[in-house]
């Protein structure tokens, strides 16, 4: 049995895995921070980890638009007062929408109203969508409204499945429309083989989070927070044809930027694609190719973000 979370004045609930924290994802927070503030309540977010398919059928689960950490930190920058994440298990799974509801929405947050997304379900095989949640709401007292679809084009509704194909085909300008930013991943810095610095290029190297979905592979214009604050760059993501290395990796070279941040997590921002990855002859013609895509990597980041070329060093 999960512990109360001890709101004696009662709380707003939304439920839901929030993977992305869309734009459509937003409508709701915002709504039950809205209600929350009115009736003197807290506004609670229930959520899980991992994603619920990666339990029940793993083989369906999509790739993630965000980490559990990228997903923690955009909830922390809502007007959501708490969130609750629940490991999603298999005995989380069995549940039936009665006994979610009452085991961990009523007993644990001290449900007074339940607000839900448009598309939305829970409980065993996803059996608790909003017929069934307001019988139980009539049953046992309260209210149960759903936010309708957000649908800032004019065509389909915001949804993270409709994301996740935007990315994947690299059409990163309709992702962050609906995303409301744009697409990005936080990542470690990890020692690499320093290959960079001897052609005059040197990069973060960063691991691809497992389970992370990114866009088509290439050299890209992006930008990067840092503990140093923001920079532009150019990344390379993928393998390195060129010195054989068949590895996936993320190869981040900042503009402006002198120093290390081995260690340092950092985030990436992909902005626009530059050329697709190839094989040169010899370091000299990826030396020359490097220039090039530096060239156009800055022009990109430019019209985002004009203010990005300042030299900075790495914090101590």
């Amino acid at each position: 049995m999960i512990a109360p979370l001890g709101i004696g004045s009662g709380s707003v609930v939304t439920v839901g895995t929030f993977d992305g924290v869309h734009l459509g994802h937003r409508a709701v927070l915002e709504e039950i921070a809205r209600r929350a503030r009115i009736a003197g309540r807290m506004s609670v977010l229930v959520t899980f980890e991992p994603h619920p398919l990666a339990v029940v059928n793993p083989a369906a689960a999509p790739p993630r638009l965000t980490t559990a950490a990228e997903r923690l930190e955009l909830l922390a920058m809502s007007a959501v007062d708490r969130v609750l994440v629940l490991e999603f298990n298999r005995a989380m799974a069995a549940l039936t929408p009665a006994e979610f509801v009452d085991q961990v929405l009523i007993a644990h947050c001290g449900m007074q109203e339940l607000v839900i997304g448009h598309d939305h379900g829970f409980g065993r095989g996803r059996s608790g969508d909003v017929d069934t949640l307001r019988a139980l709401g009539t049953e046992r007292g309260f209210p149960v409204d759903v936010v309708p679809a957000v649908t800032p084009d004019g065509g389909g509704a915001i949804s993270s499945t409709r994301i996740r194909r935007a990315i994947a085909g690299g059409d990163l300008e309709s992702a962050a429309q609906w995303l409301g930013r744009r697409y990005g991943v936080m990542a470690p810095v990890e020692r690499g083989e320093a290959r960079g610095r001897t052609i005059g290029v040197p990069t973060l190297n960063l691991a691809i989070p497992a389970g992370k979905l990114l866009p088509p592979d290439g050299v890209w214009a992006v930008t990067v927070e840092t503990p140093a604050g923001r920079f532009g760059g150019m990344m390379n993501q993928g393998h390195r044809p060129t010195f054989d290395d068949g590895r996936r990796l993320l190869e981040v070279h900042l503009f402006g930027f002198e120093g290390d941040l081995y260690d340092r997590w950092v985030r990436v921002d992909w902005i626009a694609p530059l050329r697709p990855i190839h094989r040169f002859d010899g370091v000299d013609a990826l030396r020359r190719q490097l220039e090039v895509d530096r060239r156009s990597a800055r022009a990109a980041v430019a019209l985002v973000h004009p203010d990005l070329d300042a030299p900075r060093t790495a914090p101590e």
